[in-house]
């Protein structure tokens, strides 16, 4: 086969280091935009990027030549010396040192996109840990609840 092609749907789930509820409304569109953008100069088509207060949710295309690693790496660190440098206030800005990915299907793109536009709703009922617990407990995930959240 001349040619190599790939067709992989990523949902990437991260939250500011120690879950504090640093993304704000005068940022929150701002970094959205900038965590999208990153992940396009990676050659990683952007569908969707939304979050809440504490964490963020990146619906996108993981390009072939990129591990999804990397691609985390590159993002984190670029967003944070971005929102770092926005204002005073956010010098402090750090995400956390982990995070989930989870591949979807063609099929479920719509489903996530309606889950990722919905977030402020998502979390008037439920908290980010109960949250990325359920996303855990549904792909079949095990995982140690003390370490988890350090």
């Amino acid at each position: 086969m001349p040619q190599s092609l790939s067709n992989t749907i990523i949902h990437i789930v991260f939250s500011t280091k120690h879950r504090k509820k640093l993304i704000d409304s005068e940022i929150e569109s701002r970094i959205f935009g900038c965590l999208g953008n990153i992940c396009n100069e990676n050659k990683c088509q952007t569908i969707i990027v939304g979050g809440y207060q504490d964490h963020v949710h990146i619906l996108c295309h993981l390009h072939r030549t990129i591990s999804i690693s990397q691609l985390v790496k590159e993002i984190k660190i670029n967003s944070s010396k971005w929102i770092k440098s926005v204002d005073e206030k956010y010098r402090n800005f750090y995400w956390q040192d982990g995070y989930g990915v989870f591949s979807v299907s063609q099929s479920g793109v719509s489903k996530v996109v309606d889950y990722i536009k919905n977030q402020k709703e998502h979390h008037n009922k439920k908290t980010f840990k109960a949250e990325y617990k359920a996303f855990l407990d549904k792909n079949d995930v095990s995982y140690d609840d003390n370490y988890m959240w350090d």
